[in-house]
């Protein structure tokens, strides 16, 4: 475990690690109160919090919305087979965790390339024989869908659910939706696409808020982290069939707290957690 306060020792930093470089996997661990980081990382989120205190709201709705998104599919739907790109550091309630609680034969497959993530994800999945992780860029399709262990524990003539939840957000211009396209048309119908993108709602209130979020995190040291409009995350997932969000709200995106909710809200949302937001949808 990496101290949240000490300077790591070489022989603490996985091989390929960078302590003195911020991790997108680092910092959203941090905000979701995990230790797994280094000052840098720590000094991206002192930043972020700076510009909006309730950032960390962002990470926390994200990580719901993967939940019950997860338990949705593993309870309600015949899939058992789950492809999760950019999985990111193992925090409580992992995918595999979810989904085997329903069926514990199901197979899930994460897909990183940070190597601390890799490193904890092999240890958290040694002794289970239904849960891989492999390293792989998440925004090559073409690499992801052709290494060897997924084509070896994914049946791609069968319904998956693909999981691209927290990722988009991390390319610039128009790449986001081609990234998608191209898993998407490897996909059988039937499957389904679990996916969550930074939202900017283009409402007086809360672009002030996305956009502060996004100018630290874009001319910063991340370099990365778009707040996109509803067209331009709904064009990345073209011919789906959208699962309706909740009792009230048509099929359609929505943010992530809105989606489906374990219990009724007792405290309004914050201006940041209505920033993130989320999509079920099923390919026909």
């Amino acid at each position: 475990m990496i101290s949240a306060t000490a300077k790591p020792s070489p022989s603490q930093v996985p091989v390929g690690v960078d302590p003195d470089r911020p991790s997108i996997a680092r910092v959203y661990d941090g905000f979701l109160g995990g230790k797994d980081n280094y000052a840098v990382d720590r000094e991206v989120m002192k930043k972020v919090l700076q510009a909006v205190p309730e950032a960390a709201d962002i990470a926390r709705g994200n990580r719901g919305f993967l939940n019950r998104a997860c338990r949705f599919l593993a309870a309600q739907t015949d899939i058992d087979q789950f492809l999760d790109c950019g999985s990111g550091l193992p925090t409580a309630e992992n995918t595999h965790q979810i989904v085997q609680r329903a069926n514990r034969d199901a197979v899930v497959v994460y897909v990183d390339n940070d190597p601390v993530v890799l490193a904890h994800g092999r240890a958290l999945l040694e002794s289970d024989e239904h849960a891989y992780i492999i390293e792989a860029d998440i925004f090559e399709p073409a690499t992801v869908l052709a290494h060897e262990t997924v084509r070896q524990r994914i049946d791609f003539s069968r319904p998956l659910a693909l999981l691209h939840v927290g990722t988009l957000h991390h390319l610039e211009g128009d790449s986001g939706a081609i990234v998608m396209k191209q898993y998407i048309d490897a996909l059988a119908p039937g499957s389904y696409v679990v996916f969550s993108h930074f939202y900017d709602p283009e409402t007086s209130e809360l672009t002030p808020v996305a956009k502060r979020i996004e100018d630290v995190l874009v001319h910063g040291p991340m370099g990365a982290g778009r707040f996109r409009s509803r067209d331009q995350i709904e064009a990345m997932l073209p011919g789906l069939e959208i699962i309706k969000p909740n009792a009230v709200t048509e099929p359609g995106l929505v943010a992530c707290y809105q989606w489906w909710p374990d219990g009724p809200m007792l405290r309004p949302p914050s201006l940041a957690a209505q920033c993130i937001a989320g999509i079920v949808a099923r390919k026909p």
